[in-house]
């Protein structure tokens, strides 16, 4: 392999896309329901979030969009699940974990900045000082709402 073919191997688009992370709502026992039950269905679920952060794919299954907002467990998507998906007594915290980029991280860098930190309902990010704000994992429910209101995209979901 010469230099050419390193190079270009390495900086390739195939090396730079990354797989989404489809994060569900909290509330169903088995992926697989989701592309045999949701077909069927217009995506009410999505209608009776109160956040309006549910929204349909083109598969016409549901997935939450952080961007919009943080998800409260409500409970008003398994409620009104016509096909179980989501279900209730299925309830559990979203499973996918939450991070903050130090790199991007404006309070990181030092600005100072509180935009994660206020909106958290478990009171799971905590600073050293008034810097470096770090999330509590036992405390962290993955809500989502510190994403939303991150001016430097800094909050990113790891599956």
């Amino acid at each position: 392999m010469d230099r050419r073919e390193l190079f270009s191997s390495l900086f390739s688009s195939k090396s730079k896309e990354k797989k989404e992370i489809v994060v569900r709502p909290p509330y169903y026992i088995d992926n697989d329901s989701f592309l045999k039950e949701c077909v069927e269905c217009d995506g009410i679920c999505s209608t009776f979030c109160e956040e309006k952060i549910i929204v349909i794919q083109e598969d016409k299954t549901p997935k939450i969009d952080f961007t919009l907002g943080g998800c409260t467990y409500c409970d008003a998507c398994a409620v009104n699940c016509p096909h179980e998906v989501l279900k209730v007594e299925y309830k559990k915290n979203i499973e996918q974990t939450i991070e903050i980029d130090i790199l991007k991280c404006m309070s990181w860098h030092g600005t100072m900045c509180f935009s994660c930190k206020d909106p958290c309902l478990d009171d799971a990010i905590e600073f050293l000082g008034i810097f470096k704000p770090s999330i509590i994992e036992d405390k962290c429910t993955s809500c989502g709402f510190c994403i939303s209101v991150c001016p430097a995209q800094a909050i990113v979901i790891k599956d």
